[in-house]
């Protein structure tokens, strides 16, 4: 139910998703951020309250408020880092939304950032290199991405085709939204670029199938189905409904929200309990972050939910999973597509994070 105090997000931009190593390759987090949240204030018709941000390889010291900062939001505008992993972005919206409903603040920039280009290279105290943090620990089980992917799709029984296809479709998405000019409202260029580098035309599943596994052998999940390593950020302007019905602007209601948790060993299905917590009939738009197209398709299969109506104009296999970023793109996507496009009136926007949890939002369009 809508209500004066139920979150309403009434703006949302992003930058173009990088490939690690590519275009924006010299932009630190602060950096990738600040644009987007400059851009975002610049909308707002109230002063910025707070900024929280999700990151989570980035060089510690609250980047949110070192962007905010940059940004020009001014000294007297706080800042808030969160890490909740690759669902850190979408956490820092939930948490935003949460202040909101609960009267802190008259408008809050939320979402999430990465720069897996400038992530800082760190060691352990026996001078062994940090490669990733545990998600576990010691005597429970803590599996890589990768191999945890495999497994799920074992699992699940999803067939590498099936995978192929899924991941071939989400490229065919963005290459033609791309081309459409779908994109253009929601981007904020970076020194020049413009686009997202990743999409690739003309990815058959016939093509993708020459791929080798690259995990595990015998594996399911190939480097052409599975997300790439991207920088990038992405933001939302949440004010409450009371608000937005004073600035005369539509807006995305936040209907309800669920974080869950599931067996560390299954980390990709963390997704599951987490939507269903929040599903209430068949959305207009799912945006759902693809990790790996078999962890997806096995979330998606237990949720009852239909492969064709996820990520409709491509998904993080085609434009990249900047991790502290990505669960904020999802929002920023269904913001764009069911407000700006007017293109449905329901949304879900979900996805599997790290350590075996999941973070689910239901959404709804208000005029």
């Amino acid at each position: 139910m809508i209500t004066d105090r139920t979150p309403v997000v009434i703006a949302a931009r992003r930058t173009p998703i990088g490939t690690a190593g590519g275009a924006l390759r010299e932009h630190t987090v602060d950096a990738l951020a600040a644009p987007v949240l400059a851009a975002l204030a610049g909308e707002s018709r109230s002063t910025i309250d707070d900024v929280l941000l999700g990151n989570v390889f980035g060089p510690g010291g609250n980047p949110a408020r070192v962007a905010a900062l940059r940004a020009g939001l001014g000294e007297a505008v706080p800042g808030l880092t969160l890490d909740r992993q690759c669902a850190s972005g979408l956490a820092a919206i939930v948490t935003a939304a949460a202040a909101v409903r609960g009267g802190d603040g008259a408008a809050l920039l939320a979402g999430g950032v990465e720069s897996a280009s400038t992530a800082p290279t760190r060691t352990w105290p026996d001078g062994t290199r940090y490669t990733r943090a545990p998600f576990a620990p010691a005597g429970c089980p803590d599996p890589e991405m990768g191999p945890a992917a495999d497994a799920v799709a074992t699992r699940a029984g999803v067939s590498r085709a099936r995978q192929d296809t899924f991941a071939a479709r989400s490229h065919a998405r963005a290459v033609a939204a791309q081309r459409e000019g779908r994109f253009d409202g929601e981007l904020v260029p970076i020194a020049g670029v413009t686009a997202d580098e990743r999409p690739r035309d003309r990815f058959t599943p016939e093509r993708l199938a020459r791929f080798r596994p690259s995990f595990t052998d015998g594996g399911t999940a190939t480097a052409a189905n599975s997300c790439g390593v991207n920088d990038g950020a992405a933001a939302v302007l949440l004010v409450s409904e009371t608000r937005r019905r004073e600035f005369g602007v539509p807006g995305l209601a936040l209907e309800a929200a669920a974080t869950r948790g599931c067996d560390p060993a299954l980390l990709g299905l963390g997704a599951v309990p987490a939507i269903g917590a929040v599903l209430d009939g068949a959305p207009d738009a799912v945006e759902f972050t693809e990790a790996f197209a078999g962890q997806v398709l096995a979330c998606l299969d237990a949720t009852g939910i239909d492969e064709e109506t996820v990520s409709p104009d491509g998904g993080a296999i085609a434009l990249g999973h900047p991790w502290g970023a990505s669960g904020a793109v999802l929002v920023v996507r269904l913001f764009h597509r069911l407000v700006v496009q007017a293109r449905g009136e329901t949304g879900l926007a979900a996805l599997s994070s790290g350590g075996g949890l999941g973070v689910a939002t239901r959404w709804r369009v208000i005029r």
